[in-house]
């Protein structure tokens, strides 16, 4: 794994990029089969199975706690199963295998990862070292990446003094040293504010249209929406949910949107009997504070169109000044999993 451990002598050799796509296998770039891991007595994960194949970025959703970090270090063969087993490339994984585990990049979710007084170009020849590059080559290498990543420039000054979002372009670098199949992200955009965030999923993009097969852990829930193309939610460590997009959506409460209504003098208590009346059991209307008469949080019945209720609404001569989302439905669908709803 990039990072900390020794590549296999093959990928020592290859270049800091492909001059061609990689080439697909109909088998996944990672399987991993009913993985249990306990800790004494505590139960992270129970009999989870992950599947991902090359160019495809898997997100992996969950909760504080769910098995997300625990699921990362399994696949990276920095832990080993209780029970279960991980391949990479046909290649099984586990805490002895040098030669599977160079097969991965692993972006962690701490900062505290680099050595701090010396430079990003020094950190990155040090890693590559770890990996079996010769001097010259590690310098070379380390180069290489902080360029593809954006650093060049920055390259030769103190990592103490990188911001947040460049040290995290830092870490997608050394994940890339060895040129692996497998990318693992954790938690890397959380804090970062939606500029740095772009860049560091561009940068993961990159790999996968490369075809790296990549697991991408997140609390961004949104950020999936069009980024991830198959998405696993784990829940008190076990997989509640596998599939794609449209499919945890499908899971989803009905949804909820702050409107501004008007109709005439009528507002308030009134306006929302009114607009209760209009929707018959498209949905629910309620006040949406105390005191505001002109905002009400409107509640879509299972398979109901926004669209069929604001006509609805216009149907009862209430006009729709504004309308906002309350709560995403990708939200929805995550809260109604993990609190095991089957909404």
């Amino acid at each position: 794994m990039s990072g900390g451990t020794v590549a296999a002598p093959e990928r020592q050799a290859q270049s800091a990029s492909r001059a061609t796509p990689a080439p697909t296998s109909p088998e996944p770039s990672i399987d991993a089969c009913d993985l249990v891991r306990r800790f004494g007595s505590a139960v992270a994960l129970e009999g989870v199975s992950l599947s991902v194949g090359g160019g495809e970025i898997h997100a992996l959703l969950g909760p504080n706690g769910a098995g997300k970090t625990t699921l990362l270090r399994l696949l990276a063969g920095l832990m080993t199963p209780t029970a279960g087993t991980v391949r990479v490339l046909g290649r099984e994984v586990d805490r002895k295998s040098r030669e599977a585990r160079g097969l991965v990049g692993l972006v962690p979710s701490g900062d505290r990862t680099f050595y701090l007084r010396i430079s990003g170009l020094e950190n990155l020849a040090f890693f590559a070292r770890l990996n079996g590059f010769r001097r010259r080559a590690a310098f070379a290498r380390a180069e290489e990446l902080l360029d593809h990543v954006g650093l060049a420039d920055a390259a030769r000054g103190p990592v103490g003094t990188y911001s947040h979002g460049m040290q995290k372009r830092l870490s997608v670098a050394r994940a890339l040293i060895t040129d692996p199949s497998v990318l693992l992200v954790d938690e890397a955009t959380h804090d970062l504010d939606p500029e740095g965030a772009r860049r560091v999923r561009g940068l993961v993009e990159d790999c996968a249209s490369r075809g790296a097969a990549v697991v991408w852990a997140t609390q961004r829930l949104d950020e999936i929406r069009s980024f991830a193309d198959r998405v696993t939610l784990l829940a008190h460590g076990r997989a509640r949910f596998v599939g794609t997009i449209p499919g945890l959506l499908e899971h989803s409460r009905p949804r909820q949107y702050v409107l501004q209504l008007r109709n005439g003098s009528i507002t308030g208590r009134r306006l929302a009997v009114r607009s209760q009346e209009a929707l018959g059991g498209l949905g629910t209307v309620a006040l949406a504070g105390d005191g505001d008469s002109e905002h009400f949080l409107l509640t879509l019945s299972r398979h109901t169109l926004l669209g069929s209720a604001f006509v609805a609404l216009a149907a009862a001569r209430i006009d729709v000044v504004a309308c906002r989302e309350d709560r995403s439905d990708i939200e929805e669908a995550f809260v109604a999993l993990t609190e095991g709803e089957d909404a």
